[in-house]
């Protein structure tokens, strides 16, 4: 192909991408001079350049859309369809540059159709315009013309009547000067063939991978004259991997900028009013992985303005505005991209999505049953899945969400999706800033070694069999407890079979911690080396159906080692499997919990079949131990914990302690007493909304409940805690003043379970089922050390009770502390405003004591 020619289709093409979204903005603020004058800059010039390179059908096609665009200029109104017909020419004229490409000559044809629709629209006059448009858009001046200034109408004509070829008008005058005054300015930047740039990268990667092995070499001769230049070596070759990978570096609006055309069409199509928000189109990234979200996004703006948002009529009758909103946003953190395409429509139906997902045998009934929202809301993901209830010339055939998935799992990505119903939905995608050379953690499995991407790594814990960080089990499934949050475990090991070590599962080790998409697990491993920068290698074809892989690369020492997938071991693993991997309690659940109403539920069998359950939150640890370990003193089952005996308490006289094997417990434990409820099998993990509706008195029970369809009985813990240490209740600290706490909690559940806790604390506690009750009890001259109480209760709610108590003379100084399942900044503000002390986390029970002792003591330090 002809280098001018070749020249001539890029600068054309980028001229167009930019038109198309220029003339979009500029039909939404059609008095802004700017953009029609830079619109019309970039027609113009491409029209000229046709017209050198003898192009006729470009030129004639250009200079209709020009012709029209000039009566914008003159003064006719900005209609939506002579924009559309703008748009139209604009396409025509890609296909015609498309095989232009192709064939390096115009095709055969004529564009007479388009040509008499543009002359026609231009030869209207603006009244006519007015009157089929229903809207006037005239040009307004900001000022009044000064003696010898003309208009933009007799500028116009005197352009045109001016003889030679017509120059373009200058978008901005400031840079015409800067080119006119200094050239350097238009020699700043050339253009390189991609292929150079691959080429260039290849050597660099070569480079890197000569480098490791030299600083290997280095490291083992602790002398050696080579080491300094070696060092010198190391930097300049880091300097020059940051320069080549700046040469690839796009701004990602370079990937945006097809989606406001897109919008404003599916607009009208749809009949909806949406409007496209972009922020961050500054953000850089490699080309490669550029391309690979351009499709992606696509999808997922198609997606939200036809699924997501609602029509106008639907979001006027929901007290939203008739406008609805896309935003895309775009920024760095830490070695990634962070992507959101958020809108502010309906959400994602999880019921339909259950139902698709149950009709398609994606998941079974009852494993459906144990998932959250969050995880049957990923299920848009698979293959085949549609939430549309017809289908569209734009979607329903559930072809997109999967491509979506596909794409962003090449590129070592993950994507997750938050919806909130009634409020929208936003999907969160993060993804490396380039794949050629990338970060990576050596580990070892059964003395096989193996890299993993860092950005998959969230932390790194030691297990030990008798330290702080251990494996459990639950329901045969190993897990670690970390913060509260039950990861998964997945020994490499074992995964891959490595020798006669496949079948070992070590009490010992490592666990790398990775996310994939909104989940959490862990990779045991035997040993963990260090981070290295790694040239990725692709696989060779036999081996890229194991999912396992997504690369290999070479190591300083020259060892060849693979990569290791984190989506593809999740997915081989089992997915993320629902009710087990990312089980949280309560207290982790934080300011995205969507119910603050629902609980987390460790549900077991003790003496008979019946299920029962105790909050998750009060389980400190999960144990197994071996019925030999088990001791009698005093008359009474204890084992030697942690330096010290703790009591077993079976909960109700069918329990028994086993005779021989593994003795499941649940430990419980404050400071340094710990007492253990001997079980028959822990069940399961459940997070549930549910009430108490049978209470039967039963000693050790606060009552019965439906959980996961089956009657549950709920189990006391505060009842056993004074069985194990007759003091446990009373204070520990008899010398300090026991401080009376006056409890306000809507829900007796909660009530039930935070009353022993407190007294175990060493306070007196008094409840209050709603803040109306707690006034009257202040009223009636009951006086309490300190009040707490949670913010989301019907009729008074913990903000209103606050302002209550502030206006109350015997109250305007009592410490108020907060409870609340939302931890918002927001809410944190409110809170502050309304007079409270301190605001805790509703199932942060050591944050909750923590925050009480300290107000105990604040009133100890005053009264001294």
């Amino acid at each position: 192909m002809d280098e001018l020619l070749r020249d001539f289709l890029t600068e054309t093409h980028e001229s167009l991408d930019t038109v198309d979204s220029e003339l979009v903005r500029f039909e939404q603020e059609p008095n802004n001079a700017e953009i029609l004058a830079n619109i019309f800059r970039l027609v113009h010039t491409i029209k000229g350049t046709c017209g050198f390179l003898n192009l006729p059908r470009l030129a004639t096609l250009a200079h209709a859309a020009e012709s029209l665009m000039g009566r914008f200029r003159d003064g006719m109104p900005v209609t939506q369809n002579a924009v559309s017909l703008i748009l139209s020419t604009l396409d025509r004229i890609k296909e015609i540059l498309d095989a232009l490409e192709r064939h390096q000559s115009e095709p055969s044809g004529t564009d007479d159709d388009l040509i008499a629709r543009l002359d026609a629209m231009a030869s209207a006059t603006p009244q006519a315009a007015a009157q089929s448009s229903g809207t006037l858009a005239y040009q307004v001046l900001e000022r009044p013309l000064k003696p010898g200034e003309a208009t933009l109408g007799e500028l116009e004509r005197a352009f045109r009547e001016t003889p030679g070829p017509a120059q373009p008008m200058p978008a901005d005058s400031d840079k015409s000067a800067e080119r006119q005054q200094d050239g350097k300015v238009v020699s700043q930047s050339i253009r390189v063939h991609v292929d150079t740039l691959e080429h260039l990268m290849t050597m660099v990667s070569e480079l890197v991978l000569t480098r490791n092995q030299l600083m290997e070499l280095a490291r083992r001769q602790t002398e050696t004259e080579f080491k300094v230049p070696l060092q010198r070596l190391s930097h300049v070759t880091a300097e020059l991997q940051e320069g080549v990978m700046k040469t690839r570096m796009q701004p990602i609006g370079n990937a945006w900028q097809k989606l406001p055309r897109l919008v404003r069409d599916l607009s009208a199509d749809l009949g909806k009013q949406i409007e496209l928000e972009m922020h961050g189109a500054e953000t850089e990234l490699d080309r490669q992985v550029l391309d690979m979200i351009k499709d992606p996004l696509t999808h997922m703006v198609r997606n939200s303005a036809d699924h997501g948002i609602e029509a106008p009529a639907e979001r006027r009758a929901a007290g939203k505005p008739d406008r609805a909103t896309i935003r895309l946003t775009a920024r760095h953190e830490g070695g990634h991209i962070i992507i959101e395409v958020l809108d502010d429509g309906r959400g994602l139906d999880t019921r339909k999505i259950r139902a698709r997902a149950l009709s398609g045998r994606l998941a079974s009934e009852a494993e459906l049953e144990k998932m959250s929202d969050a995880q049957i809301q990923r299920f848009i993901f698979a293959a085949g899945m549609s939430t549309a209830d017809t289908i569209t010339s734009i979607s329903g055939r559930g072809v997109g969400m999967d491509v979506v998935q596909s794409n962003i799992d090449q590129i070592g990505g993950t994507i997750d999706v938050k919806s909130v119903p009634g409020q929208g939905t936003v999907f969160t995608i993060k993804i490396p800033l380039t794949l050629a050379i990338v970060s990576a953690l050596i580990v070892e499995a059964a003395g096989e070694r193996f890299a993993i991407p860092q950005v998959a790594v969230m932390e790194l814990v030691r297990v030990r069999g008798d330290g702080e960080h251990r494996v459990e089990r639950i329901k045969d499934t190993p897990v670690l407890r970390l913060r509260n949050k039950l990861l998964p475990l997945v020994f490499l090991r074992k995964f891959l079979r490595l020798g006669e070590a496949a079948e070992q599962e070590t009490e010992t080790g490592f666990v790398v911690v990775t996310q994939v998409g909104p989940e959490f697990f862990g990779i045991v491993v035997d040993r963990v080396f260090h981070t290295e920068e790694i040239v990725v290698k692709p696989l060779a074809s036999k081996l890229r159906h194991i999912h396992a892989f997504t690369g290999n690369t070479i190591l300083g020492d020259g060892a060849v080692i693979m990569i290791l997938d984190p989506n593809g071991i999740a997915t081989a693993f089992g997915s993320v499997r629902a009710g087990v991997i990312g089980v949280e309690t309560a207290a982790e659940a934080g300011p995205h919990a969507q119910d603050k109403n629902k609980t987390a539920l460790l549900v077991f069998r003790a003496g008979s079949n019946a299920p029962r359950a105790v909050p998750l939150s009060l389980v400190t640890r999960l144990e197994e131990i071996d019925v030999s370990s088990i001791e009698m003193t005093g008359g009474r089952h204890v084992v030697q914990y942690r330096g010290h005996l703790m009591p077993l308490i079976c909960p109700g006289d069918c329990v028994r302690v086993k005779e021989s094997g593994s003795q499941p417990l649940l430990v419980f434990s404050d400071g340094d007493r710990s007492l253990a409820l001997v079980v028959d099998q822990i069940v399961d993990i459940v997070e549930e909304e549910f009430e108490i509706e049978v209470s039967d008195g039963r000693p050790g029970i606060l009552g019965s409940a439906i959980v996961k369809g089956e009657a549950t009985d709920i189990v006391d813990v505060g009842h056993y805690l004074p069985l194990a240490y007759a003091d446990w209740l009373v204070t520990s600290t008899p010398q300090r003043t026991r401080r009376h706490v006056l409890l306000v909690d809507d829900s007796a559940f909660f009530r039930n379970m935070l009353v022993p806790v407190l007294r175990a604390a060493g306070y007196a506690v008094t409840t209050a089922s709603s803040g109306q009750e707690a006034c009257d009890l202040i009223r009636s001259g009951r006086a309490f050390d300190l009040i707490v109480t949670d913010l989301q209760m019907p009729g008074m709610d913990g903000i209103s009770l606050a302002r209550v108590l502030r206006a109350e003379s015997a109250t305007a100084q009592t410490p108020l502390i907060a409870l609340s399942a939302m931890t918002t900044p927001d809410m944190i503000e409110r809170v502050r405003r309304a007079g409270f002390h301190d605001f805790v986390a509703k199932f942060d029970r050591q944050g909750l004591i923590a925050a009480i002792k300290e107000q105990a003591d604040a009133i100890i330090s005053q009264a001294a």
